[in-house]
C-alpha cells in the first residue's frame, strides 16, 4: 500500500476490530444474570439458581462468540454446495438461537423468559465501540470512503453505528450478497457495490483469516491488532507479518503513542495534515454519500 497513493475506499470488519464485543457482552450477561436472580417477582428454578452462580460469564461470552465463528464457516460451506438450496440464515437469528442452546448447556435454561432471551441477544446491536474508533474514523471519513464489511445483517451494523457513532458513508453486509466472509462473493460484491475496483478497496480488520481472503480477491489490507481478537497461532501471524502480503500492520506495540490502532492509520496516512486529505479524496467521499 502506497500513502501516496492510497485506497479510495476503507472498508472495515466491525466486531473485534471497530467495537470490543468481550466487554459489553459479558457486562449485560452478568448484570442480567444478577437481576434475573435477585428480581422478587422472577421464578427461577432452584437448580438453575446453583448453576448460574457457579458459571463464569466471560467464559460464556467467548463460547457465544465462538458458536458464530462455528455458524458462519458451516453456512460458508453450504453456500459453495451448487447442488444444495441454500437458505440464508442471519447473524441475528444465529445470537438468539445459540443463546437457547448455551443456556441449555449449562443447564440455565429458565434463567430468563422468552422476551428476556430477546432482548438480551439484542446487545449485539449496542456494543461499546473500542475509544479510539469513533474519532478517528471521523478524521478518515474526511479522505476516504468508509464503509462497514462484516458478517452482522444490515439492521445489526446500523444500530451498531448509531450506537458508537461510527459515520459510515455505506453499510454493507454479508446479507446483501447472501454469503459469509470469507467468501469472494461478499469482497468482490462490496467493491461492485461502491463502483470500484478490488484494488481501489482497503479491508481493515483485526482478523488476519478475513484479511487474507480479501488480498486473494484483490484488495489492499490493513491490520489492526486487537487484545485477544486473533484467531491464528503466533507462528502463522509470525509468518503473515514476514511474508508482507498485509499492506499495513499495526500491532499493539503501534498502538503506545498514537493511543488506538485507527488513531495509528490516521497517522500514517497523515489525515488533516495535508497528506492525503484534500479537494480530491474529499470530493470523492462526497459523492458516495450523495
Amino acid at each position: 500500500m502506497s500513502t501516496i497513493n492510497p485506497p479510495k475506499a476503507l472498508l472495515f470488519d466491525v466486531f473485534g476490530t471497530l467495537v470490543d464485543w468481550r466487554t459489553t457482552v459479558t457486562h449485560t450477561l452478568s448484570t442480567q444474570a444478577a437481576h434475573a436472580l435477585n428480581s422478587p417477582s422472577a421464578s427461577v428454578p432452584t437448580s438453575v439458581r446453583l448453576f448460574a452462580s457457579t458459571i463464569s460469564w466471560p467464559d460464556f461470552a467467548q463460547e457465544w462468540r465462538d458458536t458464530y465463528k462455528a455458524f458462519t464457516a458451516s453456512q460458508l460451506s453450504a453456500s459453495t454446495k451448487k447442488s444444495q438450496k441454500h437458505a440464508f440464515k442471519t447473524v441475528d437469528q444465529h445470537h438468539h438461537d445459540s443463546l437457547v442452546r448455551l443456556l441449555a448447556d449449562h443447564n440455565l435454561t429458565g434463567l430468563w423468559s422468552a422476551d428476556q432471551l430477546h432482548a438480551i441477544a439484542q446487545i449485539w446491536h449496542f456494543i461499546d465501540p473500542w475509544l479510539d474508533a469513533s474519532p478517528a474514523l471521523h478524521d478518515l471519513s474526511k479522505s476516504f470512503i468508509l464503509c462497514t464489511l462484516s458478517n452482522g445483517n444490515v439492521a445489526l451494523l446500523r444500530d451498531l453505528a448509531a450506537h458508537a457513532d461510527l459515520p459510515f458513508s455505506r453499510t454493507l453486509s454479508s446479507e446483501h450478497f447472501g454469503a459469509y466472509k470469507p467468501s469472494p462473493l461478499v469482497y468482490n460484491g462490496a467493491a461492485e457495490h461502491l463502483g470500484l475496483r478490488n484494488d481501489q478497496c482497503a479491508l481493515v480488520a483485526a482478523h488476519l483469516a478475513d484479511l487474507k481472503a480479501a488480498r486473494d480477491c484483490g484488495y489492499q489490507t490493513i491490520y489492526v491488532e486487537r487484545v485477544d481478537e486473533e484467531d491464528w497461532g503466533a507462528e502463522e501471524v509470525m509468518a503473515a507479518r514476514r511474508e508482507g502480503w498485509v499492506d499495513m500492520w499495526i500491532g499493539l506495540e503501534d498502538q503506545k503513542v498514537s493511543l488506538g490502532g485507527l488513531a495509528e492509520i490516521r497517522g500514517r496516512f497523515a489525515v488533516g495534515n495535508g497528506y492525503v486529505g484534500g479537494r480530491g479524496w474529499g470530493g470523492i467521499a462526497d459523492q458516495i454519500k450523495a
